[in-house]
């Protein structure tokens, strides 16, 4: 029977807190209708491929990819135009710069199977391409479309400089946070 007061006690206790949340609410005021901004977007339509290109900037705190839209996949060339452009405002906002300087020539890039020859109007070895620059371009092309079966970091990017063919060029892949380490080059 005891078991039976202490419920038939508790039951007016109960009763009283409900009724007391029941009066103070939860908290939040009706505020009614609020607009909320335009409907979302950005959802692809089914049956279609999202696309994005990766472009490589500096930031504060290293190199750092940004997915660009586009409607199918881009050429290694395609991508470094889309690098030479620079940052967007809103990449330019969270930071985001180039440090591909302005080249006198036009820097071109060649696809190969799971490679890319790049031109480049300048010289790596005096400094005019510095590492940042150079790791740019290298990551940027290594994740456009290239012929073949490997991934990006598996890329050979080989770096011509004054926009002629070298039998010896600069050969870098680039890693999968970005880094560009150098290649040694293949005996003959």
């Amino acid at each position: 029977m005891t078991a039976r007061r202490s419920v038939r006690s508790v039951r007016p206790a109960l009763a009283a807190v409900l009724v007391l949340l029941a009066a103070t609410g939860c908290g939040i005021a009706s505020t009614g209708p609020v607009p909320a901004g335009s409907p979302a977007s950005g959802v692809q339509r089914p049956g279609t491929e999202a696309r994005t290109a990766q472009i490589y900037f500096a930031g504060p705190y290293g190199l750092r990819a940004v997915a660009r839209p586009t409607d199918r996949p881009l050429t290694p060339q395609q991508a470094l135009d889309l690098l030479l452009e620079g940052p967007t405002p809103a990449e330019r906002e969270r930071g985001l710069i180039t440090q591909v300087p302005p080249m006198a020539g036009r820097l071109t890039a060649t696809a190969a199977r799971d490679a890319v020859d790049i031109y480049v109007p300048g010289a790596v070895s005096s400094g005019e391409l510095d590492v940042t620059a150079v790791s740019q371009l290298a990551c940027t092309a290594a994740h456009a479309h290239v012929p073949g079966e490997a991934p990006p970091p598996q890329v050979d990017i080989r770096i011509h400089e004054n926009l002629t063919p070298s039998r010896t060029p600069w050969v870098v892949r680039c890693g999968a946070n970005g880094t560009v380490t150098p290649v040694a080059a293949p005996q003959s």
